[in-house]
């Protein structure tokens, strides 16, 4: 038990633990894709060449898991940005560092692609997990707004009013 902590891509075989992170409360109050669902999603990011979900495993176990997406020349005099999402842990192993060495790897990783920042959202009530992005260094920066699009526009709530 307690072999070291290692990263890899996510593999389509994996998504069924991908999931099982994402139920957590604290992140979507236990909603999250269908098996097929999130199969689509994941074969869509395979066709852009650097938006990958990453895994941390340890013990041939699945503990943790980030999506990281690499944005070219969009940048700082055309250097390319960074862009983690989906950040979980498996609540059994939560405290013991896979967190913080999950955002080292994926720091690492776009330090290797040139990457000149890297940036991330958060739902306002994850009040937890924004103090422990501030343990990493991260800071607080401007405001995130959303609109679900196809529900909008199902609706006829289109912005054009």
């Amino acid at each position: 038990m307690n072999s070291a902590l290692r990263f890899r891509e996510a593999s389509k075989s994996d998504l069924p633990e991908v999931l099982q992170l994402y139920a957590q409360p604290d992140l979507d109050d236990g909603t999250v894709l269908t098996a097929s669902e999130a199969e689509c999603i994941f074969e869509r990011m395979a066709r852009y060449p650097d938006y990958k979900i990453y895994v941390a495993v340890q013990d041939s176990r699945i503990v943790g898991t980030f999506a990281l997406l690499i944005m070219d020349n969009l940048g700082h005099q055309g250097a390319p940005s960074a862009i983690i999402e989906d950040v979980a842990v498996d609540p059994f192993f939560q405290g013991q560092g896979i967190g913080r060495k999950m955002m080292r790897h994926a720091v690492r990783l776009a330090a290797k692609k040139g990457c000149y920042k890297a940036v991330l959202s958060s739902n306002l009530k994850r009040t937890r997990a924004h103090a422990f992005y501030e343990s990493l260094d991260f800071e607080r920066h401007g405001f995130s707004f959303r609109i679900d699009i196809q529900q909008d526009v199902q609706e006829g709530h289109a912005i054009e009013r």
